[in-house]
């Protein structure tokens, strides 16, 4: 079994997911299974991503275990390895899509703590050969959908193109960035969204996907979903975003209308001596769980 209090990838020292509250973990009895992902090899503004998994879970630390309804960490939150971002990225890629796999063969719920948003490509190939196609709800103040990006097709501005290149479905929330060419694609392939400004004029609606949307559903969360003047710990952060309600009141739709299968938090780049944006994502994660466990 792993040390849950004692994990370590080169410089940076790794707690488990509120292990001052539940000690060392039984990855067999537990339902949620953290991955930390450190990756950051493509961010085009800001830096830090890589430093997002460890202040998440030193964040997660001050958590009170009662999320208002209930007791998520119940059903057990085992904090697996850090995953070795070494190497060239379809390497990097590649392994995480094994270690996803084999969670999810398992009947457990994998959440993927980034890093940049890239790693969500190795997520969900390896989502698609257990599970082979499913719709994806992609929170995020960008559309992601370049087709190459400073000379890559693994750029953190492209991971959604990936994915909708394995057969996925996608549904975009809170977009308020896009370049031309992402436009274009977005309207000829007819994607759903609900961008942050229909979000600012009309609320989240009731029925929020669309009825043929998949019954199997992951979540990719790019913190820059929400707006800077609550998470301004991101690399490319945009004015406009979705309040804290906001994302409660979406992601309580999202799991009561479809089975969630995993997610990931990305694009956390702490701020030195401001621990406000990790907690707020240690939060938001814990939130989350209760709501897939309701």
């Amino acid at each position: 079994m792993i040390h849950q209090d004692d994990m370590h990838n080169g410089a940076l020292r790794y707690p488990a997911f509120l292990t001052s509250e539940l000690g060392r973990v039984n990855p067999d009895q537990a339902l949620f299974h953290v991955i930390p992902v450190p990756y950051e090899k493509t961010v085009t503004y800001g830096t830090g991503t890589r430093k997002g998994p460890a202040a998440i879970l030193e964040a997660s630390q001050q958590l009170e275990l009662y999320d208002g309804k209930g007791i998520p960490a119940e059903k057990g939150i085992y904090t697996d390895t850090v995953h070795s971002c070494g190497g060239e990225e379809d390497v990097v890629l590649d392994a995480l899509a094994v270690r996803v796999e084999g969670i999810l063969a398992k009947r457990k719920i994998p959440l993927i703590l980034g890093g940049e948003h890239t790693i969500t490509a190795g997520v969900l190939k390896g989502v698609a050969r257990l599970l082979g196609s499913i719709g994806v709800i992609q929170f995020d103040a960008h559309a992601d959908l370049r087709d190459r990006y400073e000379g890559s097709r693994y750029n953190h501005a492209c991971v959604m193109r990936r994915v909708l290149e394995m057969g996925h479905r996608l549904f975009q929330i809170g977009t308020r960035s896009l370049s031309m060419e992402e436009a274009v694609y977005r309207k000829k392939r007819g994607l759903d969204t609900l961008d942050a400004e229909d979000i600012a004029k009309s609320g989240i609606p009731e029925t929020l996907l669309p009825e043929n949307f998949p019954d199997n559903v992951y979540l990719t969360i790019d913190v820059d979903c929400m707006d800077p003047s609550l998470m301004p710990a991101t690399g490319t952060p945009e004015p406009g975003g979705m309040t804290w309600y906001q994302m409660m009141e979406a992601l309580s739709r999202v799991c009561r209308q479809r089975k969630v299968i995993g997610f990931d938090i990305v694009e956390l780049a702490p701020m030195t001596g401001f621990h406000a944006p990790d907690y707020t994502i240690a939060r938001l994660i814990y939130q989350m769980m209760g709501l897939i466990t309701e």
